[in-house]
């Protein structure tokens, strides 16, 4: 392990020393309005007509060796407040526009549409996007990691989408006070996307590698400032919120309970690049509910975090490790207790420097005995090389005025404190082709010492025809993330992995070919536990469907008892060792069609000898762009011997999105759980009634299926204003 750890950090460590941006050569001048601009779609302002324009795109999809045959043009200009963006999106082919509804932040494949991806730093990692799709629906959100987009994200920012025989128009205007930049600089990153789903084309401005996203920041090309951008001035917005609700408990057969609530965020602009974010007994009760899976695994399921607060500008904190080794996972915050108040900075200290620093208190959870805790987070990042970079991060996890040997008897005993502290390097080299991360995490709690850290790293490499990638990772067995994710302990992981893709110059497939996976776990003396080796052939079409066959071999020794169904009903026994082999097939249908579909199923062996079939499908109608139905459904056929015997879960999911103006929404959606038996209702009702400014309506329910019986339903009413000062 120690001699890959020093071959894998000197790789790292050398490989983007000689890096150079790739699109410098790509020049789009800004100038300032030499008129008032008015977003309406109409392309008649002298500001237009004397700005530059970016044209001839280059293909992404199906091919990237020539020029796109849709065209988009685009212009853009300035004055003290905004910065204005004219997109003229010409048709590809006759017929109507695609795209799935009115709602905001759309599934970039799914839509006809354009993107805008602005690099205000010129760094190649971190940035802004902003778009539209062809009906008008607006995508924002914060980009990281050189190319990834966090669509949680909102500002005010205003744009209408104007719909023409031969073409579509989209208009906007973006405030300084919505965007962080650093003052004094002229020239920033920036790329336009177009996805058009008529040709199946993908195309950008300055031009980007088919194996990479469009959204890539290492191909950006220059926007060039004819002065330095204005000062946005004082930048303070002030977002209050008012509640109501009634919530009734008809398991406790209590009466109807009643809420009133009122919390307030803040935002405040410490300067052009550096924002403060404060909360007050914040409410998340509009949240998406989770997507509820059929749980089959011996560890802890992941779900990713939904609350707004968290995850703007949070990527420092949540993308520090890996998907399996987090050492903080916001969803620990506010676990069934509230939370008292927030503040959270974060930015741009300069080009190479970024910040984020957050600390929340939370209430005490009589019930539990648990204490009132102070979570504080602490996360530093250097650039390095051309687009690489170290990062630094401290967590710690305080229980107020607790003392653990005071706990009554039958009462859960807390840690008094838990802290975390972990050093990354992120490589990232100049053209995509290498990435990779290397990191090290040293726990620290009472009573627990030795074996209390972390080591992994990973290497990949990205070609047009190859992806090869090696990770490992050791979690020692004492190692304690009270605020983080991380399911599995006392291990050393190898995960080698090899793809190579075939791209036919004729026929139907774009592009097609294998891969060669293999995952080994051992315990701390090396003596392995767990190995899968997968091989899968993956077909990608011309029209965007996909179809993927793949086989597996598994062998686990069970660490710890374990139920193969999760229901409670008996345990396998540790020690006892499994084997199987398993045959699946995906399909996903082309995004086109109105009525769109995924298909996936598995067939073989499970544990104690025993058989597994699983069937998943996912079904979806719109009638564009108003009305979007989906249905998902997940069948698990699993056949054992006593005291298990045969047993088949069912969970479905029905869903309806509304979209009747790109300001009013209404969502509603079922889950049926057959393992967990349960049956959750959720429907919302959102009117943004101005610019980031929400109405929202929420009613659930849970029920017991067998028989019919009502657990638990609410309704919630919440007011949302934003208000610049």
């Amino acid at each position: 392990m120690r001699l890959y750890s020093c071959l894998l950090f000197c790789c790292l460590f050398s490989l983007p020393i000689f890096a150079q941006k790739k699109n410098d050569a790509y020049q789009l001048h800004i100038r300032r309005a030499t008129s008032p601009v008015k977003i309406d779609g109409i392309v008649d302002e002298p500001a237009w007509a004397a700005s530059d324009t970016a044209t001839n795109f280059y293909m992404i999809l199906p091919m990237d060796t020539s020029y796109a045959k849709v065209r988009t043009d685009v212009q853009m200009t300035y004055d003290d407040k905004n910065i204005y963006l004219l997109v003229v999106n010409y048709n590809g082919a006759p017929g109507p526009y695609m795209v799935e509804s009115l709602r905001r932040d759309f599934a970039f494949l799914k839509n006809d549409n354009f993107l805008l991806f602005m690099d205000p730093f010129d760094d190649q990692t971190n940035g802004f996007s902003f778009g539209a799709n062809a009906a008008g629906a607006q995508w924002d959100g914060l980009m990281y990691d050189g190319g990834k987009v966090d669509l949680s994200w909102e500002n005010k920012w205003s744009s209408v989408v104007k719909n023409y025989p031969d073409k579509w128009i989209f208009e906007a205007a973006i405030p300084f006070k919505s965007i962080r930049y650093k003052k004094g600089i002229t020239q920033w990153g920036i790329n336009f996307g177009r996805n058009d789903l008529k040709t199946t084309e993908k195309s950008s401005w300055a031009p980007v590698p088919r194996q990479f996203p469009s959204a890539s920041l290492a191909y950006t090309g220059v926007l060039v400032w004819d002065v330095p951008p204005p000062d946005p001035g004082v930048n303070v917005s002030v977002i209050p919120y008012l509640l109501g609700g009634v919530n009734k408990n008809y398991e406790n057969e209590k009466d109807a309970a009643f809420r009133g609530d009122a919390g307030l965020d803040a935002k405040i602009g410490i300067t052009s690049s550096l924002n403060l974010d404060l909360t007050v007994n914040p409410d998340f009760s509009q949240v998406d509910v989770d997507k509820q899976v059929t749980n089959l695994d011996r560890f802890e399921l992941f779900f990713p975090e939904r609350r707004q607060f968290f995850l703007e500008n949070g990527d420092q904190f949540t993308n520090f490790g890996y998907s399996t080794i987090r050492p903080f996972f916001s969803r620990r915050i506010g676990l069934g207790v509230p939370i008292h108040f927030g503040a959270r900075l974060s930015g741009k200290l300069n080009k190479d420097w970024r910040l984020g620093v957050m600390n929340m208190q939370t209430g005490k959870q009589t019930s539990t005995a648990l204490p009132a805790q102070n979570f504080t987070v602490a996360a530093l990042q250097r650039r390095v090389f051309a687009r690489s970079n170290v990062g630094f991060i401290f967590i710690n996890k305080e229980s107020l005025n607790y003392n653990p040997d005071k706990a009554l008897p039958g009462q859960p005993v807390y840690n008094r404190y838990n802290r975390n502290y972990g050093l990354e390097y992120n490589l990232a080299s100049a053209n995509n082709f290498w990435t990779g991360k290397a990191m090290v995490l040293k726990s620290n709690t009472p009573g627990r010492s030795g074996k209390d850290w972390v080591h992994a790293a990973n290497l990949q490499y990205t070609s047009r025809v190859w992806n090869i990638s090696w990770q490992h990772e050791y979690v020692g067995n004492n190692y304690n993330a009270e605020v983080g994710y991380v399911p599995r302990k006392g291990y050393i992981k190898l995960n080698p992995q090899i793809t190579r893709l075939f791209f036919p110059k004729k026929g139907a497939l774009l592009s097609h070919g294998p891969q060669l996976s293999t995952t080994n776990f051992f315990d701390e003396k090396m003596k392995r536990t767990d190995n899968e080796v997968l091989l899968s052939y993956g077909m990608v079409f011309r029209q965007r469907n996909t179809f993927t066959l793949w086989s597996s071999t598994s062998y686990i020794k069970l660490l710890q008892p374990f139920d193969p169904v999760n229901i409670g009903k008996d345990s396998l026994a540790a020690g006892t060792r499994h084997s199987w082999n398993t045959i699946g097939a995906d399909y996903v249908s082309k995004p086109q069609s109105l009525f769109t579909y995924a298909l996936s199923t598995r067939y073989g062996g499970y544990y104690a000898d025993g058989k597994r079939f699983t069937f998943t499908g996912e079904l979806g109608y719109r009638f564009q762009p108003y009305v979007s139905l989906a249905l998902s459904a997940n069948y698990n056929d699993i056949r054992l011997p006593q005291p298990w015997g045969n047993q088949a879960f069912w969970l479905v999911g029905p869903r309806v999105d509304v979209t009747m103006t790109n300001t009013l929404f209404f969502t509603g959606f079922m889950q049926y759980n057959e393992q967990m038996k349960n049956v959750n209702l959720n429907t919302r009702l959102q009117w943004r009634y101005r610019p980031a400014s929400d109405l929202f309506i929420v009613y659930t329910d849970n029920y017991l299926p067998e028989p019919y019986y009502v657990k638990n339903r609410a309704l919630v009413l919440k007011l949302v204003y934003w208000l610049n000062l």
